[in-house]
């Protein structure tokens, strides 16, 4: 991978490998870059030529597959998806699927990947769209959840944490009883699960994904985001008994269950 001295990249960008990205390139929070995916920034190269370079945008939540070639000057909109092997000529709009040499739009595609139906501009994850001029907007989203269908208990407390500063840490606790799922409603975090004999990281950062976290598992929340909201449901009601606030006690008696 190269990355030449004047380029934007913002948080949370995937960039895989043989990408080049030279001067004049941005690429906003949350884009998908795949490998060997081409950028370029003058449209009439020539030996020994020395111009100010083009920019090319590529706006959130953007995804460009594998093999890719964007033409200089070019705005990717959001949540847009270039197919692998594209030669993208023209601005492509928020949402749209660009298939082919060169690039056309094929259909829209949600914020989560998924094709939108054409006839409603609605997606399998429940998100819902209406036609602007450029291209689907969101007409506002609606994500539930219902005890013992969504989430496998009743849902018997709700409680979510926010205004938490960005890269702090919550949470390290576990439950004797309780289950737990989580859902980044806003922003982003980390959730480290830690069930006393391995651990493992889950990064949340879309509204209609959650986390389900089972009883007598080690939990902890970090790097957030800054303005995230964290929500939790809960099985059980507020019990201080229940709480594991000791790592090492935790541990003992998790050891002694397995």
């Amino acid at each position: 991978m190269l990355i030449e001295g004047d380029v934007v990249i913002g948080s949370r960008v995937t960039i895989k490998s043989g990408v080049q990205l030279w001067d004049g390139t941005r690429i906003e929070d949350d884009v998908f870059i795949g490998p060997n995916a081409t950028f370029t920034n003058d449209r009439t190269p020539r030996s020994r030529k020395r111009q100010s370079p083009l920019v090319t945008r590529v706006q959130r939540f953007a995804t460009i597959g594998a093999n890719a070639t964007i033409l200089p000057g070019l705005t990717i909109g959001q949540a847009a998806m270039v197919s692998a092997g594209a030669v993208v000529t023209r601005d492509v709009s928020d949402h749209a699927l660009m298939i082919g040499n060169p690039a056309r739009r094929k259909g829209w595609v949600c914020l989560c990947g998924e094709t939108l139906r054409d006839s409603g501009l609605s997606c399998q994850c429940g998100k819902r769209y209406k036609r602007g001029v450029g291209g689907p907007e969101p007409r506002g989203n609606l994500t539930f959840v219902e005890s013992n269908r969504h989430v496998p208990f009743n849902i018997a407390r709700v409680y979510h944490l926010y205004d938490v500063p960005g890269g702090a840490e919550r949470g390290g606790h576990a439950h004797r009883v309780l289950q737990q799922f989580v859902i980044a409603v806003s922003g982003s975090f980390d959730v480290v699960l830690d069930d006393g004999r391995d651990k493992a990281r889950f990064h949340l950062d879309r509204p209609f994904y959650g986390l389900y976290i089972p009883r007598m598992i080690w939990r902890e929340l970090d790097n957030f985001s800054s303005g995230s909201v964290c929500l939790v449901l809960a099985s059980e009601y507020y019990d201080e008994l229940d709480y594991f606030r000791d790592y090492f006690e935790f541990k003992k008696v998790a050891h002694v269950e397995s």
